[in-house]
Order: structure tokens, then C-alpha cells, then sequence
């Protein structure tokens, strides 16, 4: 009996390797075969107009565990193997354009001005964050995965125009767009001179008001259950600390089934669908809630906990290279949303959109999740502009932390598991030691 074409080609694929750092390659992505990782690592570059240093000779090697290490030549192989990024959206949403166009060819002379920024001139520099930065993207497109020091990013000047963006929210959220939109941004994206006027008072949309609302009513914000508290002089043992750890992360995921059935598209979509982005983002999800709305908890009583707990000198020996990154990445999200200061509407929002995730495999309506996700990305907009308008840039500082949230709950996954209590350990110290100091 003769397989369905599609099947034998998704075999193939699957039998492949990346182009630019042989791990496994999950289809055609940009002109030529690559991983999630590297797709979603190059359309991050061009977005976001990347320019990256390599501080070796510009040909480092680039393997699955290598890639990481140095951006600027991970970008500069994308480019060479003919990553087209003409296929890429303008408006940096996912799902890419022109799928048909294969790789490209350009010149030496063309990549080094995309790799040394001169296409870029003319438009002003921005910087992410002041403590350091790392690759990110909008939901849905892929992971986070820099360890690098902060690159230069540039903003484009494009915007959309009123029309454009009131049929946008025509579509997705179902209310006419109000006159004090004039312009929408591209998602990372602002003109120059926009922090030089000063923000325009303007009502929330009344749609975008009511999504958000039943977003967090469907939220348990109650504080968590599982009991933290430990007398004096008290030594914890790992043992001890894992099963605490455990507990805790059977109650967030219980939370995270309830917080489902009360979603306001629970009855849009089928339970399979339910079940496999459940399966796939339950990670995510318990770790973004640990960051925001129970973080006083997470990082005070069971700080608190993990600071009676004395690891063996076995123990810090075996700890791995991914705990180290899953560490420090963890200590520098605490601190970005720890100056973010998240809200609940932004957390319930943030929320939403993590876990409606089109990317997944074996979705059985990606569209119309796509159309979800959507929705709540401009509600989402349409709050922090409303709410904070001097700071036009907390949108997308909110949107960016996603794709690291999804880079380190995958991460966390390869740490052992005899690892997680001295990783809690040294996460949670730091944390509560550098709040100390403020």
C-alpha cells in the first residue's frame, strides 16, 4: 500500500539534519533545511536587525551545543547556506511568506553589510535591556537561545496605518478601532523620535477591557497551598527539597487544568487540541506564574526553605553546564520581571498567549489558534498602552520575555533530576540576595 506523499516527505525531513548546526531539522525553513532552533535564531536577527561581535577569528564551529556561543557566526552561516530572509514577515508575526522560494545566493559584499549593519544606517539604536540581553522573538515563533552579551538592535521607522490596524482588530478582537489610534508599531519597532513626544491620555478599548477581565477571572490567584514554612535550625535534605519541589509542581499544574476549563475560548477549541498544548507549554506555564503572581511566595518562604538545605561537595561537582545556563538565565529573568513589575491583566495576557502556540506539532486547527493568539496580542497592546503610556517600550520588553520563558522550561527538562534541588538553591539566593540590595 502506497504512503500518502506527506508522510514519506515529513519522513524524510525527520531524517535530516540542520544546515547550519546538524541537529535534527524539523522542515524548509527560509529557503533551506534547518531546526527550530536556527529559524527561529535567524528571523530574530533580521526582525530585530541584529549586529553581532565574535570575539574569535569569524569562523567558530557550529554544532547543536556550539551554536549558542557565538551569534555572530551562526547568523553569518544562515546567510552563506542562503537562509533567504526575504521569506520572512514584515510584521514579524509567525508563519513565514513566499514558502516556495528555496535558498539564495548573495554576495560577499552584500552579507557583510547585513552582518556589519550598514543596511541598517540611518536608524537609531535601541537596546533591549541594561543588564544584558538575549534573542527573542514573538510567541509562537520558536525559542530564545543566546547566552551572549547584548547585541545592538535598531528600529525600523515602518508603521501601519489606521485602516490596516482597524481591520486587524476587526478581526481578531471584533470592535471598530478608536480614533486615538493613529498608528501601530511594529512590535519592536519605533520611530526614533517617538520618546521625544510626550504620551497622549486615551481610554481602553471597551472590547480589549472585557477580554482581559475574563482572563483573570479565570485565574486562581489565590496564594499556593503546599506548606513552605521550616523551623530554625532545621537541616533540609535533598531528599526533602525534591519532594517539596514536586508538590509544588503538582499544584501549579493542577492550577494550570482548572485555569483551561475556565478559559473564554474553552468551547472554540477541541479537546485535543487542549490536550496537546497542555502537554507542550504545562512547563511554561508553571514557571511564568512562579515569576509573577506567585513569586513572593517562590522567592521568599521557599527561599527560605532552600536556604536550610547544605549540598554535598559530590553534588556541586556533578552539577552540569545546563544547570549553569538554566541558572543564570533564570537570575536574569527574576530580575527583568522583577523591574517590570508585572501586573495581573499583563500576567493573564502574557499567559494566553504562551500557551496558544500555533507551532506545536499535531494541532488539528493551528489557524484558528493563530487567530487567538492574535486577539490577545493586541489586547495585550492595547493595555500596557493604555495603562503605562510613558513606558512605550514595556510591550514589547513583556512580549520578549516569552521566548526565554519557553528556552528555559525547555532547558530545565535536560537537568537531572538530582540536580533541581541545589539549581532551586543557588536560583533562589541569588535572586532573594540581589532584592536585598536594592
Amino acid at each position: 500500500m502506497k504512503r500518502d506523499s506527506t508522510c514519506m516527505e515529513d519522513d524524510r525531513v525527520d531524517q535530516r539534519t540542520c544546515l547550519i548546526c546538524g541537529d535534527r531539522a524539523t522542515g524548509l525553513h527560509y529557503g533551506i533545511i534547518s531546526c527550530e532552533g536556527c529559524k527561529g535564531f535567524f528571523k530574530r536577527s533580521i526582525c530585530n536587525k541584529r549586529v553581532y561581535r565574535c570575539s574569535r577569528d569569524k569562523n567558530c564551529v557550529m554544532s547543536r551545543k556550539q551554536r549558542n556561543r557565538c551569534q555572530y557566526c551562526r547568523l553569518l552561516k544562515c546567510l552563506q547556506m542562503g537562509m533567504n530572509r526575504k521569506a520572512i514577515r514584515e510584521d514579524g508575526m509567525p508563519g513565514g511568506r513566499n514558502k516556495s522560494i528555496g535558498p539564495v545566493q548573495i554576495s560577499e559584499e552584500e552579507i557583510e553589510r547585513i552582518m556589519s549593519g550598514q543596511e541598517f544606517e540611518g536608524e537609531a539604536n535601541m537596546s533591549w535591556s541594561n543588564n544584558g540581553d538575549s534573542d527573542h522573538s514573538s510567541p509562537g515563533n520558536g525559542v530564545s537561545e543566546s547566552n551572549q552579551p547584548s547585541p545592538v538592535s535598531t528600529p525600523s521607522s515602518r508603521s501601519v496605518e489606521l485602516n490596516g490596524f482597524a481591520a486587524l482588530r476587526d478581526q481578531y478582537i471584533g470592535t471598530p478601532v478608536s480614533t486615538h489610534y493613529q498608528y501601530l508599531p511594529h512590535l519592536f519597532s519605533y520611530s526614533a523620535h517617538s520618546a521625544l513626544v510626550p504620551p497622549q491620555a486615551r481610554s481602553l478599548d471597551p472590547q480589549s477591557h472585557s477580554l482581559i477581565n475574563q482572563l483573570v477571572s479565570a485565574e486562581d490567584l489565590e496564594p499556593l497551598g503546599t506548606p513552605m514554612l521550616i523551623e530554625d535550625g532545621y537541616k533540609v535534605t535533598q531528599a526533602e527539597l525534591f519532594a517539596l519541589l514536586c508538590r509544588l509542581a503538582d499544584e501549579l499544574l493542577f492550577r494550570q487544568i482548572a485555569w483551561i476549563k475556565k478559559l473564554p475560548f474553552f468551547c472554540e477549541l477541541s479537546i485535543k487540541d487542549y490536550t496537546c498544548l497542555l502537554s507542550s507549554t504545562w512547563q511554561e506555564l508553571i514557571l511564568l506564574s512562579s515569576l509573577t503572581v506567585y513569586s513572593k511566595q517562590i522567592f521568599g518562604d521557599l527561599a527560605d526553605v532552600t536556604s536550610k538545605y547544605s549540598p554535598s561537595d559530590d553534588e556541586l561537582h556533578r552539577f552540569s553546564e545546563e544547570g549553569m545556563e538554566v541558572m543564570e538565565r533564570l537570575i536574569y529573568l527574576f530580575r527583568k520581571f522583577n523591574q517590570l513589575k508585572v501586573s495581573n491583566e499583563e500576567y493573564a495576557c502574557m499567559k494566553a498567549i504562551n500557551f496558544l502556540n500555533q507551532d506545536i506539532r499535531g494541532l488539528t486547527n493551528a489557524s484558528q489558534l493563530e487567530q487567538l493568539n492574535k486577539r490577545y496580542w493586541y489586547v495585550c497592546q492595547d493595555f500596557t498602552e493604555y495603562k503605562y503610556p510613558h513606558q512605550p517600550n514595556r510591550f514589547p520588553d513583556l512580549m520578549m520575555c516569552l521566548p526565554e520563558i519557553r528556552y528555559i522550561a525547555g532547558k530545565m527538562v535536560n537537568v537531572p533530576l538530582e540536580q533541581l534541588p541545589l539549581l532551586f538553591k543557588a536560583v533562589l539566593h541569588s535572586c532573594k540576595t540581589s532584592v536585598s540590595k536594592e
